[in-house]
């Protein structure tokens, strides 16, 4: 390549990379105490919205009687115990909406309720799994049809839908009682919307 193409082509190069930055916004919302509470950043390509404002509503099951929001362990993990995540761009778009929850109850008791829950969505697949290690299915094995990847492990997950559209419930005793974690997780191709 001489050196006049090779200048055009560095020139287009930039003057695309400028363009893009100058089509780009981010947005940051703060809680009191200062930490981030939402993040949205657009771009000409696409957009990526985070955010700890999750809605129960939005993973479409009810909160079992009694359970109440996990609180952030400051001392194990600082996390947050609720996300909503939206991520499109290049004709691809992912959701996924996560809530934990905390029960007096034993396993078994908020098993069989999120089982009855679920049918609504179709047949209820069984896995388990180790300690949050949720057991997401994307799509890799050319079927749309969810399964139980690998295998092991004390926590009991409740899985529902397809891979591109699934809810997930995932239950594990914790002292006296329970934590379990309510999640959707929805993906699209370029010919549709989250």
């Amino acid at each position: 390549m001489n050196r006049n193409k090779f200048s055009r082509l560095l020139m287009v190069a930039v003057a695309a990379v400028l363009a893009l930055l100058t089509g780009c916004s981010v947005n940051v919302k703060k809680e009191a105490n200062g930490q981030d509470k939402q993040v949205d950043i657009n771009t000409l390509l696409g957009g990526i919205h985070v955010s700890k404002d999750a809605d129960v509503a939005d993973i479409g099951l009810d909160v079992y009687p009694g359970a109440h929001i996990k609180e952030k362990d400051k001392e194990k993990d600082g996390q947050d115990k609720s996300a909503n995540v939206r991520i499109s761009g290049f004709g691809y778009g992912l959701k996924v909406v996560a809530l934990e929850y905390q029960s007096d109850d034993s396993p078994a008791n908020i098993l069989a309720f999120y089982k009855d829950r679920l049918r609504k969505y179709g047949n209820v697949l069984e896995c388990h799994t180790s300690k949050g290690n949720w057991n997401v299915n994307t799509g890799k094995h050319g079927s749309n049809e969810l399964t139980c990847e690998g295998s092991g492990g004390s926590d009991i997950e409740l899985k529902v839908g397809k891979q591109n559209d699934q809810h997930i419930v995932s239950v594990r005793s914790e002292g006296k009682g329970s934590t379990f974690s309510l999640v959707y997780v929805r993906t699209h191709g370029k010919d549709a919307d989250i």
